[in-house]
């Protein structure tokens, strides 16, 4: 399994074929967005020199990367001797049961095909394929290239060969696999976004403040960083997806968004992606490109 490709240039899909790309895999980046490619890769380069400037690896091993990864805007062109792919589009279930469906057609016979997800039922998107025993979850977390652990998602028809053969490929990417049943959130977001969705309730509610959630959560319980922050992070557009698979997979009032967090997507206050969530950015983001400029 040399030939990876990955679909979706974004913050996931960029990391996903960096860490196949650093590990000498060949990968086929696919976006249907000429400027998003461009974007994913200028990402990549940019996080390889950060990795140069700390040592870990060699500007050899960095052009190395970047050359084991190619762009494709057509899917089939992109997957025709693909492997395995992995599909990293946006977080909605009629965009993924139509990649797949197209992947499917694609993709030679034996070709594994496994969605990025992380949340949507591996069980439904592999019912859009002719081969339900080889389509598998493999949920990255963010940043990729840094972050060890891969939820790995058995639908209810992924075969014992998959699941191991995923297993192993994780593995080489010196990442930690942990094998999942296919449930709404899996483990990893359905304990995540209900601590983080109770923790914009307490704002809510007026208990306490952005800063003093947060504080209380990473000096009291030893979290990196607060749920909001780490709400900003990941999206508050893509947290509220994933709490609205759960609430309508579990029919239970506890995975109801806040009205608050469904305002503020609404608003376009998405978090670091739109330069404002719970804390702002943009003055953070007019340093980082003045300081492009002197580069």
């Amino acid at each position: 399994m040399k030939n990876i490709a990955v679909i979706g240039a974004g913050t996931m899909g960029n990391g996903i074929a960096h860490t196949f790309a650093q590990c000498g895999f060949k990968v086929q980046l696919i976006d249907v967005s000429e400027a998003a490619l461009k974007k994913g890769v200028a990402t990549i380069s940019k996080n390889l020199d950060r990795m140069v400037a700390k040592e870990k690896i060699t500007e050899a091993d960095k052009a190395e990367t970047l050359e084991n990864i190619t762009l494709y805007t057509n899917i089939s062109e992109g997957v025709e001797y693909a492997s395995l792919v992995v599909e990293a589009a946006t977080e909605n279930v009629n965009l993924k049961l139509k990649i797949f469906k197209e992947l499917d057609e694609a993709c030679s016979d034996d070709a594994i095909l496994a969605s990025n997800t992380s949340s949507i039922s591996i069980t439904q998107i592999a019912a859009a394929t002719s081969r339900p025993d080889k389509v598998i979850g493999m949920h990255f977390m963010n940043p990729v290239p840094i972050m060890k652990l891969v939820e790995i998602i058995r639908g209810y028809n992924t075969s014992d060969e998959t699941t191991q053969t995923i297993m192993e490929l994780s593995k080489t990417l010196e990442k930690v696999p942990v094998e999942v049943n296919d449930y709404p959130g899996f483990v990893a977001n359905r304990i995540l976004m209900p601590m983080i969705n109770e923790s914009i309730e307490t704002l809510y509610n007026g208990v306490a403040g952005v800063a003093e959630i947060d504080t209380v959560m990473k000096l009291g319980m030893a979290h990196p960083m607060g749920p909001l922050q780490l709400a900003d992070f990941i999206g508050l557009d893509v947290c509220l997806s994933i709490l609205e698979v759960m609430y309508d997979g579990f029919k239970n009032p506890k995975y109801a968004p806040c009205p608050l967090l469904v305002n503020m997507v609404r608003a376009g206050k998405l978090g670091v992606k739109s330069d404002e969530g719970f804390y702002d950015y943009s003055e953070t983001r007019k340093a980082e490109k003045v300081a492009a400029q002197f580069v």
